[in-house]
């Protein structure tokens, strides 16, 4: 899941307004149906690991292996994500019972492991290695069923049944490892109602593993592949020993339950959310929040501003209004052009293109089109949405760095195009060589990296310079009074008006509005979840939207109350200080949440927090600048200025 996260972190800002606890899914493609006897394909994704973040193929193991492999076609997202769908040799037909049948066997011999297949096996077992699975593109999941501690004295306890996605290779116990060799499938099927002369036919509705360690010789095997479980708990389970070759049967059972969950509900149970409550307490913490800031505008606006506005325009007393300190007496500098404009336009430009693309894929995750089944449609459409959001990031960047008394609008447009994603490209690169020496399949192939380069500068870099060029030649923004030849000499700034101080006090209030909903989706990034709760999140962004915009006007104003009229590098810094405290959270769920010991995994995980930091502090502060210039163009505008 980590590789998903590479080239567009904030693609997980795709959002629902559908706010209900069962998941909204509108299927991005038909229904299979079946026949009795029908073959059900059994296909590998690959294999994870929270604690490595680094995903192998399915057949990087020695696995059984079918008379011929055949890989899926991927799309994008499934190849940053690491996905690599492969068949198996499973054998399943619809509605078809298997006690016990071996994988792999000839002539009733068991597979031998080498002693380095041995030692592989061994090591992914002891660095919690799940295996993914997929029937009729439903993953495979592992029941728990978990007792509530209400009355520790009730024998019928009230058992909270949740499912682990994939399945654990093995395990470890008393410094030995034992694979999961044996697997017991039970899947579900719906039965569609037809008439009466027409075939029965099946939708596979739930796909669930139940993974089995059974050593040699407990299993008893017949030249027909056919096996024999042993009873009860009589058998002892599969050891690995790393040193030596390991001799082991691999085999399967199948079971099939009939169930009343129909087609288009079937993920509801991959979805199942037993924490609404705290998701519901997130979002209320969010709009008080955004209450608290709301007052505090209302009583600057309201009382404050008009107040100056008032005090400013009274004609009789002007001289005595100018001998005071107010946000007034820098109106000739405060448009003054800052330091590196082309620079501050082309990181704004990137912002909107962001925005841009977030919004656009909000709309499209309300029509459904980015469930879970669509395997790697968030991903494919973030990396598309972005490309051809280029023509209004480079419209927007154009415009304002004319306004900036900009004049080299071509070298801008290339900045633009190529700042923040050469920074993307650049530090996923360097990671893609870590995990390319890994071998993992997490690893971004040559070819689609070349497909990606093609794609920046075949599309957005040219939408980039066509939007630059019509916003440069459009009519600069139009501020309200004129700039002194001369700067305004800047008095000394109290300690809290200092540029880290306001980083702080600035990031505090939008982090608080959406700390809670960044659990859930660290958790989904880092932990291999699925995270579709769409709408909660569209909530806390909208509110996140609206905190930045608030607290970046705040901020200004106090800035040019104090006479300091340097704001545009300032604001945008400031207006992202919430990606600071996301920093600060990340380092927090490391140490905390996740165990990671290794140094290419930790590598990975502050390379890929490193861009999400960098994304959100770009979104944020693009937020917080355009909101604080139209609030400064506003006031400007209602003073009368001799």
């Amino acid at each position: 899941m980590a590789a998903a996260m590479v080239w567009l972190p904030w693609s997980l800002l795709l959002l629902s307004l559908k706010c209900e606890t069962n998941a909204f899914y509108v299927p991005g493609v038909a229904p299979i149906n079946f026949h009795q006897n029908d073959p059900v394909e059994i296909k590998a994704v690959k294999l994870t690991s929270s604690r490595t973040q680094l995903p192998y193929e399915y057949y990087s193991l020695p696995f059984c292996q079918p008379s011929k492999i055949t890989y899926k076609a991927e799309n994008l997202g499934e190849v940053l994500r690491g996905d690599r769908i492969v068949n198996t040799p499973f054998q399943v037909l619809m509605n078809s019972e298997k006690k016990c049948e071996v994988l792999c066997s000839q002539a009733n011999k068991p597979v031998t492991l080498t002693v380095e297949q041995s030692r592989l096996v061994a090591e992914r077992i002891t660095e919690d290695y799940y295996v993914h699975l997929i029937a009729d593109n439903l993953p495979v999941a592992t029941r728990l069923e978990l007792y509530s501690n209400r009355d520790s004295d009730d024998k019928k306890k009230e058992k909270d049944v949740q499912f682990e996605h994939g399945y654990r290779l093995g395990f470890t116990d008393v410094n030995k490892i034992y694979l999961h060799n044996h697997l017991s499938f039970i899947l579900y099927y719906h039965r569609e109602d037809m008439e009466e002369d027409q075939e029965h036919t099946y939708r596979v509705v739930r796909f669930e593993v139940i993974p089995q360690s059974i050593r040699l010789e407990d299993l008893k095997a017949d030249e027909k592949s056919s096996c024999t479980l042993p009873e009860g708990t009589n058998s002892s389970p599969q050891e690995i020993d790393p040193t030596k070759e390991n001799q082991l049967y691999f085999t399967y059972s199948v079971h099939w339950e009939e169930s009343d969950i129909k087609w288009a509900s079937r993920w509801d149970t991959y979805l199942t959310m037993s924490d609404v409550q705290i998701h519901w307490f997130s979002i209320i913490n969010s709009v008080v929040v955004v209450f608290f800031l709301s007052g505090i505008l209302s009583m600057i606006i309201i009382r404050t501003l008009r107040k100056d506005i008032a005090n400013y325009n009274k004609e009789d007393d002007i001289e005595d209004t100018m001998e005071e300190s107010g946000w007034k007496l820098v109106h000739g500098d405060v448009f003054r052009p800052p330091q590196y404009p082309m620079i501050l336009s082309s990181l704004l430009g990137s912002g909107i293109q962001l925005f841009c693309m977030i919004l656009i894929v909000i709309f499209v995750a309300m029509l459904g089109m980015l469930s879970p089944s669509s395997r790697g449609a968030l991903m494919t459409t973030a990396c598309f949405l972005f490309m051809f959001m280029g023509v209004f990031g480079g419209f927007s960047a154009g415009r304002l760095y004319r306004t900036l008394k900009g004049h080299r609008w071509k070298k801008g447009a290339f900045c633009t195009a190529t700042l923040y994603p050469g920074v993307v490209f650049g530090i996923c690169f360097i990671l893609n060589c870590f995990i390319w020496g890994k071998h993992s399949s997490g690893a971004v192939p040559f070819p689609t990296m070349v497909a990606l380069l093609c794609m920046w500068f075949g599309i957005s870099l040219p939408l980039v310079y066509l939007g630059y060029y019509f916003g440069f030649r459009k009519q600069p923004y139009d501020n309200p009074v004129r700039t002194n030849q001369i700067p305004r000499q800047i008095p000394e700034q109290r300690w809290y008006m200092n540029r880290f101080v306001g980083i702080l006090m600035a990031g505090i209030l939008p982090f608080g509005a959406m700390f809670i909903e960044l659990f859930f989706i660290f958790s989904a990034i880092w932990e291999n979840q699925f995270y579709y709760l769409f709408g909660f999140l569209f909530l806390v962004f909208i509110i996140l939207v609206v905190s930045c915009s608030q607290i970046s006007i705040v901020m200004v104003y106090f800035q040019l109350c104090a006479e300091d009229y340097r704001w545009w590098w300032r604001n945008f810094l400031v207006s992202g200080g919430s990606a600071f405290y996301v920093l600060v959270y990340a380092i927090f769920y490391f140490v905390n949440k996740l165990d990671i010991v290794e140094f290419i995994p930790s590598l990975l995980y502050f390379g890929y927090t490193a861009l999400m930091v960098l994304s959100f502090w770009l979104l944020t502060g693009t937020i917080g600048f355009y909101a604080a210039y139209m609030f400064v163009r506003k006031i400007y505008a209602a003073v009368k200025i001799d």
